[in-house]
């Protein structure tokens, strides 16, 4: 029996090496997996999460105004884009902007 157990647990690493690519765990939290989204630029990024959020609002309104379910889990979709805004870039750019107004500032004295 612990032999067929044994061929069985084989062949199921097999497959799930095979198919299974989407999650990939994460380091630091053995509870918790990582599923990559890509994007060609920040413009694309930016434009997912500006559309996400347009449903997000349009979802909201309409449960205002109907008072049917939409199918749509808006909290889902808002925790996804807070999990892809670019924090750490934003905040580059704030550093970036104070920088260049410093500088601007010293230029101009």
């Amino acid at each position: 029996m612990e032999t067929n157990e044994f061929k069985n647990l084989e062949q199921l690493q097999k497959i799930t090496a095979r198919y299974f690519h989407t999650l990939k765990s994460a380091n630091d939290n053995a509870e918790a997996s990582i599923a990559q989204i890509k994007f060609a630029n920040y413009s694309e990024l930016g434009s997912v999460i500006t559309e996400m959020l347009k449903l997000c609002v349009l979802a909201l309104n309409q449960n205002r105004y109907e008072n049917s379910e939409t199918g749509i889990n808006v909290g889902l979709i808002l925790e996804t884009v807070l999990q892809i805004f670019p924090v750490d870039e934003f905040e580059f750019l704030s550093e970036i902007s104070q920088i260049v107004a410093m500088n601007s500032h010293s230029a101009n004295e």
